[in-house]
């Protein structure tokens, strides 16, 4: 596929300001009117001699605050935060299932349901990247059931071999 030289500038560009190969992909499909495979992408971001940006990596995670001081038993009212999520019932564990089937294009693949009654799809691709699809849009596990979920399908993927 070659592009003209105006169009392949404006492709450079859009790499180098850190689009994913997939926003590439769409793009060159939506302004010009191009419709390539992924593979065709890539062998075209190649040509056009860039490097697409490899994301942030995630910052370290902040240490918790120190617990606040109770409030005084005379306390007429307690203070709610309704944001703030439930807690886990007691002996609540993070159970991890590794699919019998791996999902296409995934070296191990499986499900998670935490602590609070939520479930979500995992995956590990063929690159080593992991992903997760919980199936309601947004939903955030707590941070103490992610480390119990690294921790179980670390040594689940360690039972297979992985």
């Amino acid at each position: 596929m070659q592009l003209t030289p105006a169009q392949a500038q404006v492709a450079r560009k859009w790499i180098e300001d850190g689009a994913k190969l997939s926003d590439f992909q769409r793009k060159l499909e939506t302004e010009f009117g191009i419709k390539l495979t992924y593979m065709e992408v890539r062998i075209l971001v190649d040509d056009l001699k860039v490097v697409p940006k490899d994301p942030d990596p995630p910052k370290a995670p902040e240490p918790a605050p120190a617990p606040a001081a109770a409030p005084a038993p005379d306390a007429a009212a307690a203070i709610v935060d309704p944001s703030a999520a439930p807690a886990a019932p007691a002996g609540a564990q993070v159970k991890v299932v590794v699919d019998s089937i791996t999902r296409p294009g995934a070296i191990a693949s499986g499900s998670v349901t935490f602590t609070d009654g939520q479930t979500a799809q995992w995956y590990l691709d063929q690159s080593g990247r992991f992903g997760m699809v919980p199936p309601t849009k947004g939903y955030r596990p707590s941070e103490a059931d992610l480390q119990q979920f690294q921790v179980t399908l670390d040594r689940e993927l360690q039972k297979l071999g992985i």
